[in-house]
């Protein structure tokens, strides 16, 4: 006898069944409506790039590229790669998301984020993934000011990178050894190491320009920028500066604009044009609170109050202070802290509220010390001088290998070697040759300097002029006159004669000489000319050496261009003075009709005095001056009196002095 089935029995079954159907229904559409995205266009791509478990991340990055910061999505996209064992599109969205997350200050998410990143890379040994991980939890750290773990995460990356680039020279090894060597500048700029930063700016700058990464130029861009405004270039940081907030204006990114105004904002106040300064930093904080990135807005709130600190708003500089101070503490921004504490104590000094200033500026030092202890500078610099060694140990290692290779040439190598060093004689010998060839060349200016020198000391005219002076006397019957004159006469040329074998002479020789020269040619001025020497008290001109005979043609030129031409109260007054340690300064004014009225006069002569002797005085000072640190200099000043009318000319000649010296 068959059995039919318990009716109640399959009753009860079915209704089973049915409830644990609705009950997965109940289950599975929160979870449906978490990870949904209202985008088929996305979903279809994110099933086609699991079906094809997609493993390059160039193309997970065409991919979803447009994707990359919408939260929603890339949780989507995280959880049913996670879903499908697809780990290297699931590395991909954790960073993406961890960038999110880091841009959006929750740095704690963020970190918790890339790390899930990097396991999922090394699960499925993407080594460029796992990469860019490592570098992304640097990036991190340093936003955080720990610069420890910052630098341990960029190295590891970058020795990673270019372990792997070594052996596959894949272009995106290449972008993160860029990212490595900016994230390194960084840190040097921290230590205050500019020229260090400097050089790994410019070598990251170099691959992102022939990868034309935009974003990774508008970065060194923008550290470049601040390595320069830190070393005082504040027009070359902000060529820097602009340059980085054009690739921000290409790629329409909010958070480079933010960067790029606040830290255009710190030049113009350091120019103090806070003004200008104030009005872009509204435009940055605008952009900033809609960006909704906290590290920025508290940046933003602290440069306007140190701007209006400035302008004297001290009442929204407090407010603005205090904002930046209460975000800087609650987002544990330590340097914002200490910066806002600093300038809060600055204000309170202003406004007479010292009690509350030396308060702040006991806690801004504290906390800056905090931030000092945290970055542990001294394990930070050894591990910079660690990284450089292992990198030097590195190349000896490649060097070594090679040399195993080079080795067997040696033998076909050696008369290369003898060939080379013949070539290299050869151009040592050259190279003395044409030393000594120049030393020759310039002891024979020298040589033709002096000559010309003296040929311009006896000037033909002087002497005949002189000697027809002297003649007057004697025709005259003024034989004392003559005696006196002719006795000077004969002194004067003597002295030219011994300085003419001289290159220099002491300072006292040469005003000795001066005076000799004056007095010959007052003959002709019939001693109209006033002619007074002065010497500064505790300058002993016995120790001091000058050119020879070096400021006659200055004289000269006093006489025949400035008083000739004057009838009445002709003056020269020659000074020496000392006002500084390097220098004798040799000050010569004449009261005489100026130069301007000069060259008129000189214009209309029909036989016109060439003067030479300043030409050759410049060359002269030259060569003496290359015997000491500093060259000489001197000016020649038109001078003139309240109602604008020449009243004669000064000459003022500087004239260095050896190290040991004595005035």
């Amino acid at each position: 006898m068959t059995r039919l089935p318990h009716k109640p029995s399959f009753s009860l079954s079915k209704s089973y069944i049915l409830f644990s159907f609705c009950l997965f229904i109940c289950l599975i559409q929160p979870l449906r409506a978490q990870y949904s995205t209202n985008d088929k266009a996305f979903e279809s791509r994110v099933s086609q790039s699991i079906i094809e478990k997609e493993k390059d991340y160039k193309t997970l990055e065409d991919l979803f590229d447009k994707d990359k910061k919408d939260s929603t999505k890339m949780q989507y996209l995280a959880h049913h790669a996670n879903a499908n064992n697809a780990f290297d599109i699931k590395s991909f969205a954790l960073n993406a998301l961890g960038s999110i997350y880091r841009n959006k200050t929750m740095y704690e998410k963020a970190i918790t984020t890339y790390l899930e990143a990097e396991e999922a890379a090394i699960t499925a040994k993407n080594d460029v993934l796992e990469v860019i991980s490592l570098n992304m939890l640097g990036v991190v750290y340093r936003r955080m000011d720990l610069i420890k773990p910052a630098l341990d995460y960029h190295k590891k990356a970058y020795d990673l990178a270019s372990e792997k680039f070594r052996m596959n020279p894949d272009p995106e090894f290449e972008h993160s050894m860029a990212v490595s060597r900016n994230s390194m500048g960084n840190i040097y700029l921290t230590l205050e190491q500019y020229d260090l930063a400097l050089k790994q700016f410019e070598r990251s700058l170099e691959i992102e320009k022939k990868a034309d990464n935009i974003l990774g130029l508008a970065i060194n861009y923008q550290n470049i920028g601040y390595a320069l405004e830190m070393k005082g270039l504040l027009n070359k940081a902000l060529e820097n500066y602009f340059i980085s907030l054009d690739y921000n204006e290409q790629m329409d990114s909010d958070i480079g604009r933010v960067i790029c105004d606040n830290a255009i904002a710190h030049v113009y106040i350091k120019q103090e044009q806070y003004e200008e300064a104030l009005n872009l930093l509204k435009e940055a904080h605008e952009t900033a609170l809609k960006a909704g990135d906290q590290y920025y807005i508290t940046e933003t709130y602290l440069t306007t109050g140190i701007t209006q600190i400035k302008l004297k708003q001290y009442t929204e500089a407090e407010k603005n202070l205090k904002t930046g101070l209460q975000l800087s503490r609650a987002y544990q921004f330590k340097t914002f802290t200490a910066d806002a504490l600093l300038h809060l104590a600055e204000l309170q000094s202003l406004t007479g509220d010292y009690k509350t200033a030396y308060e702040n500026f006991k806690e801004s030092k504290l906390t800056e010390d905090s931030v000092s202890n945290d970055r542990n500078l001294n394990y930070v610099n050894d591990l910079i001088i660690q990284y450089e060694h292992e990198s030097k140990n590195n190349q000896i290692k490649e060097l070594s290998d090679e040399n195993e290779i080079v080795k067997n040439k040696l033998e076909r190598n050696k008369k290369l070697f003898w060939y080379t060093a013949i070539l290299i004689s050869l151009f040592t010998t050259m190279i003395i040759i044409i030393i000594r060839h120049r030393q020759v060349k310039q002891e024979k200016q020298i040589i033709t300097l002096e000559q010309d020198m003296l040929r311009s000391q006896m000037n033909p005219h002087f002497i005949f002029n002189s000697l027809n002076s002297i003649k007057l006397y004697i025709i005259n019957n003024d034989k004392e006159k003559a005696v006196y004159y002719l006795n000077k006469f004969s002194k004067l040329i003597r002295k030219i004669l011994i300085a003419s074998t001289e290159k220099e002479m002491s300072l006292e020789e040469e005003l000795d000489t001066m005076r000799l020269y004056i007095n010959i040619e007052n003959i002709r001025f019939q001693n109209e000319i006033n002619f007074k020497i002065k010497v500064d008290d505790g300058i002993n001109i016995s120790n001091i050496k000058v050119p020879s005979l070096i400021l006659q043609p200055f004289l000269e030129n006093a006489l025949w261009h400035g008083l000739s031409s004057k009838k009445h109260d002709k003056k020269i007054d020659l000074h020496v003075f000392k006002p500084s340690k390097d220098y004798i300064t040799i000050s010569i004014e004449d009261n005489g009709i100026g130069r301007k009225e000069s060259a008129k006069i000189n214009s209309l002569k029909v036989l016109k005095r060439k003067s030479v002797g300043i030409a050759i005085t410049k060359a002269r000072l030259a060569n003496f001056s290359k015997r000491y640190g500093n060259n000489y200099t001197f000016d020649i000043e038109d001078l003139y009196n309240d109602k604008q009318r020449p009243k004669g000319t000064k000459v003022t000649l500087h004239i260095p002095l050896p190290k040991l010296a004595k005035a």
